[in-house]
């Protein structure tokens, strides 16, 4: 049997359009133990096959692979392609998107079901697959047919509610958004803007938020200060890194951060100086 990818405590989630070798590297040295690629690399996981060749242990995942947009079959071909060349550093993260970005988009549940037996059946791990969960059901259905629960936006109370959920075995490694700004204004104005567009207008997400008890006050327009604060931990890196913290006190094996930065902004001093804040 297959051994789940080793993630570590401690991961970064950016954006493909963020990451290259280079990036992946300083990831690397910063202490990280996994680089998580966000938005829906293509199913030739070219991306991934670079960052794992760049770098000696990282662990490199997708969050996510999205289903309506890459051929499950495909995928399944590429990740057999990586784990052979670079066995065990690969986690495929895959989910089933927002129906506001697909017309298609019909029985979400039986579509991830019907991409996960096309995995299955091509022969990928349980263990080297993550899937993005939010809702109860879908949590249940990832902790049973993957490695990995992979959920995003969501705040360390979810957390806590999410492992009570999936009972102590399951793999759960959330995305917790930070902002390297002391200045709160600003450092609110930055979170603001990478949080309310697009998700505070996406119904999955809005219905987590909802469940977890936030009013339509708080998600209208573009959040409250109370939800920004909640969904982003901003501060210093000793501040940043006790939010990524309280997720793991919460029940988290693992938790990536998403640096959010100024448009043009370079990524890398403030991984560094998350890195070095990290608990040794």
């Amino acid at each position: 049997m297959a051994s789940t990818p080793v993630l570590g405590r401690y991961g970064i989630w950016q954006s493909a359009a963020d990451l290259t070798p280079e990036v992946a590297q300083e990831i690397e040295r910063a202490g990280f133990g996994t680089v998580w690629i966000g938005s829906s690399p293509p199913a030739d996981l070219d991306l991934p096959e670079r960052l794992i060749a760049a770098t000696d242990r990282l662990t490199v995942a997708t969050g996510i692979v999205n289903m309506w947009a890459t051929d499950a079959a495909e995928v399944a071909k590429s990740y057999q392609r990586i784990e052979e060349r670079h066995p065990g550093r690969f986690l495929l993260g895959v989910g089933i998107g927002h129906p506001e970005a697909t017309a298609a988009y019909r029985d979400p549940y039986r579509t991830i079901v019907e991409y996960l037996d096309v995995l299955d059946a091509a022969g990928v791990p349980q263990e080297h697959l993550a899937l993005a969960a939010l809702g109860p059901k879908v949590l249940k259905l990832a902790a049973e047919r993957t490695g990995v629960v992979h959920p995003y936006l969501v705040t360390p109370e979810y957390t806590r509610e999410a492992r009570a959920l999936l009972g102590p075995d399951a793999v759960l490694a959330p995305e917790q958004k930070v902002v390297l700004e002391t200045d709160v204004e600003q450092a609110r104005a930055l979170a603001r803007g990478r949080v309310a567009n697009p998700y505070l207008h996406l119904r999955n997400y809005i219905a987590n938020l909802k469940r977890l008890g936030w009013s339509d006050a708080d998600l209208a327009p573009d959040g409250s200060d109370a939800l920004i604060d909640a969904l982003v931990a901003h501060g210093d890196a000793e501040t940043a890194v006790r939010g990524l913290t309280a997720h793991l006190d919460a029940g988290a094996d693992h938790v990536c951060a998403q640096v959010v930065v100024p448009q043009g902004a370079d990524l890398v001093p403030p991984i560094r100086a998350l890195g070095a804040a990290l608990p040794r």
